[in-house]
């Protein structure tokens, strides 16, 4: 039963990663980033607005840890996310992070999203912002 996490900075290369070292050990893929952003698609909103709900709705990443971890105990899985290798600390049998500089993440998140490399690193920006004011609180529990 074999479990890995990989997490890592905004556009870092996490799901590339996670999703080839998922084919190459026929195991399963799980995006907790993905998870995310289907909750921000069934709420009509933007996934840079939906980082903003989060800062204070903290049932969005409770929810979305939740269905990290019961995916990870059904096993051979890759699960990427942003602090999937502290989510599932107490399960996961390597855990991963990724991290590249601000201009190749923009260079990528330019690329994959089809928006310019100046609005790629705003976006960058934000997030990582966003994302330290919600995870903060929660990383001093751990």
């Amino acid at each position: 039963m074999g479990i890995v996490a990989i997490s890592g900075q905004a556009a870092s290369g996490k799901t590339t990663v996670a999703r080839e070292l998922a084919n190459r050990l026929n195991y399963r893929f799980v995006s907790a980033g993905e998870l995310f952003r289907k909750i921000a698609i069934q709420r009509g909103i933007s996934l840079l607005e939906l980082h903003r709900i989060a800062e204070t709705d903290f049932s969005i990443d409770k929810a979305v840890d939740e269905e990290t971890i019961k995916e990870a105990r059904k096993g051979n899985v890759v699960i990427e996310g942003h602090l999937a290798a502290w989510i599932l600390r107490d399960v996961a049998d390597v855990r991963i992070y990724l991290k590249a500089d601000i201009k190749a993440r923009s260079q990528r998140l330019s690329a994959r999203d089809g928006k310019s490399i100046e609005d790629a690193l705003r976006e960058i920006k934000a997030r990582e912002e966003s994302n330290r004011r919600r995870y903060l609180p929660s990383m001093a529990l751990i």
